[in-house]
């Protein structure tokens, strides 16, 4: 594996309430897609959507994943996701904790005692 499919990520996206932020958190790391996810408090979101401009209550997830793991992860929030158009954003981390890093690459493997 390259170092820039070990790249970690944060992946950002935003469910209707919290237990479908719960489910699809579990659903992630019970297939090896992230390593944590974080389910943070609910928010209010603006966003204009076919002309115009909606607002939301919408529970936000943060989740830690790695480049290797991208597009499965990203294949799974849409199998999952309410949404017709759900937010899914991958954000690079250029820096961290070397231990926390290496644990997020081991916990995203496939092969992972938790898959």
């Amino acid at each position: 594996m390259t170092a820039e499919m070990n790249q970690p990520l944060i992946v950002l996206t935003n469910l209707p309430d919290t237990p479908a932020a719960e489910a699809l958190a579990m659903k992630l790391l019970a297939a090896n897609l992230a390593a944590c996810v974080n389910v943070l408090a609910p928010c209010t979101s603006f966003y204009r959507w076919r002309g115009v401009v909606e607002r939301a209550s919408e529970t936000p997830l943060l989740i830690k994943t790695t480049a290797d793991r991208y597009a499965a992860l990203e294949a799974a929030i849409l199998d999952a996701h309410p949404y017709e158009l759900p937010e899914i954003v991958a954000v690079p981390v250029e820096h961290g904790h070397a231990a926390y890093l290496r644990w997020l690459a081991e916990e995203t493997t496939p092969d992972s005692p938790a898959s």
